[in-house]
């Protein structure tokens, strides 16, 4: 659905902007871009900001007019922080974020960001059939591509409500890797006099249950396997106590 997502920026007077919304996109699983009217496009300035997204600018489309931008989406929403003499249909974040997503189906969809001063203009406006306000304090001072993020944060949990945090290197433990180590904690504290031998599973059972909750990685169980082996070996070599 995130690659039927476009994200268009509007008459940008500031390079670091493009760059900064491009490295906000890509964090996201975002990649569509389209900038209409740029005061500068190409930028070193956008690239140094985009901190490695540049294969986003690499492929931003350019437009004179907003229309041309948004010519093959079948849904268009706007963004802006000041009220407007028109009421518009005006949605959070979290509820745009359902409505782009619902029409990803029919075709192609956009999100359009004014420039950092004005915001969108009516006439553009006019091209939208909604208007996203993020939600601020009395205080409302968000730059364009914090603007962004925030909007491509919402997307990007709505389509994976679990972010897998997981480092890649250190996948989960699996079942057998904690029968191990449950086996040998067991073990372990039964020798020492810590579990009672004739009753050990019900204080094990929740041992078992303190370790699920905590999910340990790959790594972490072999820490933990590493700390009972050199507490087994350290009571061997002294002796039985």
């Amino acid at each position: 659905m995130l690659d039927a997502v476009r994200i268009v920026l509007v008459g940008t007077t500031h390079p670091g902007n493009i760059g900064a919304t491009a490295r906000a996109m890509m964090n996201m699983s975002l990649s569509d871009l389209a900038l209409v009217r740029p005061r500068t496009f190409p930028s070193s300035e956008a690239v140094a900001r985009a901190s490695g997204a540049t294969g986003i600018l690499d492929n931003a489309s350019v437009h004179e007019t907003l229309a041309d931008a948004v010519a093959d989406c079948s849904f268009v929403v706007g963004t802006s922080a000041r009220q407007r003499s028109i009421a518009w249909p005006q949605l959070t974040p979290r509820e745009a974020t359902q409505e782009v997503l619902s029409r990803t189906d029919a075709g192609r969809v956009a999100i359009v960001f004014g420039p950092e001063k004005t915001g969108l203009g009516n006439e553009d406006m006019d091209l939208c059939s909604s208007l996203v306000v993020i939600p601020t304090t009395t205080f409302s001072s968000l730059n364009l591509a914090m603007a962004v993020q925030v909007i491509a944060y919402e997307l990007f949990l709505a389509t994976d409500p679990e972010p897998r945090l997981q480092d890649p290197e250190s996948p989960p433990a699996t079942a057998e890797e904690m029968a191990h180590f449950y086996d040998h904690l067991e073990r372990l504290s039964l020798e020492s006099g810590f579990l009672n031998p004739e009753n050990p599973r019900y204080l094990m059972r929740r041992v078992r249950r303190l370790f699920n909750r905590a999910e340990p990685d790959r790594n972490e169980v072999n820490i933990l396997r590493g700390i009972l082996a050199a507490l087994e070996s350290k009571r061997w070599r002294g002796g039985e106590r």
